[in-house]
């Protein structure tokens, strides 16, 4: 049975693609989590399943060379709608999984558990989850040690993200620390192709500020001198 998709659908993918993780070359980090979680709850196979618009991808995987599916089969595209882990005693007694390819034939399917992989803005980006070829049960503490793994999975997701964007800050630092050609006369900015802007178009360009615009009282004096004399005739009235 293919998956709903959440209201959230969007919001989630763009979370997912903030990270800039998906189809990143395999990292110790990541692996050593699979293992960790495949040796807690003694299955073959385990999984850092990141689920992508119409895919699902493996960040990292233990016990398995395939390094993704279509989201259509994805037992974790079914996971991430859960609020908390998704146990699939067995396949064969689950109407949603009993006919999917990935239980009818390779790689036999037949116990699933994953744990939705939570942002801080808690939309799932995937899942950790272990797989076994035999019906079985994870005990309490087993599924405790589960969750526990899935959060550092999410911790190593976060500090990926802030490195990125630390390093993207660093980068505008640099280019603000350089000297940068400016008119005299009318302030607008050189770029390196040797294009004039605005200062405004400049910093747009290089950062997410906004602005917004007003006149200064300097600059009231000098351009609307009828309105600064109003306005000082208001204030004396006020005392």
């Amino acid at each position: 049975m293919k998956a709903p998709r959440s209201e959230r659908e969007e919001e989630r993918l763009e979370a997912l693609r903030d990270y800039r993780i998906l189809d990143t070359p395999p990292e110790r980090a990541y692996d050593d989590l699979t293992a960790l979680a495949a040796y807690v709850c003694d299955v073959p196979i385990a999984l850092i399943s990141l689920v992508d618009s119409d895919r699902q991808w493996f960040k990292s995987k233990f016990g398995l060379e395939a390094t993704g599916t279509s989201r259509d089969v994805s037992f974790c595209a079914h996971a991430i709608l859960e609020d908390k882990i998704l146990v699939v005693e067995d396949t064969h007694l689950d109407s949603r999984f009993a006919a999917n390819p990935l239980v009818t034939s390779e790689p036999n399917i037949r116990f699933y558990a994953g744990v939705p992989l939570l942002s801080p803005e808690a939309l799932p980006l995937g899942t950790l989850c272990v797989i076994d070829h035999e019906p079985r049960e994870l005990s309490a503490a087993q599924i405790k040690a589960l969750e526990g793994i899935a959060r550092q999975v999410v911790s190593q997701l976060e500090l990926r993200r802030v490195s990125a964007r630390l390093a993207l800050a660093l980068e505008k630092i640099n280019l603000i620390e350089e000297l940068i050609p400016i008119c005299s006369y009318c302030k607008a900015i050189r770029n390196d192709a040797g294009y004039w802007s605005s200062v405004e178009t400049f910093i747009k360009q290089h950062s997410d500020v906004a602005f917004t615009h007003g006149v200064c009282e300097a600059c009231i004096e000098k351009h609307f001198p009828e309105v600064a004399e109003a306005m000082r005739k208001q204030d004396a009235a006020s005392l």
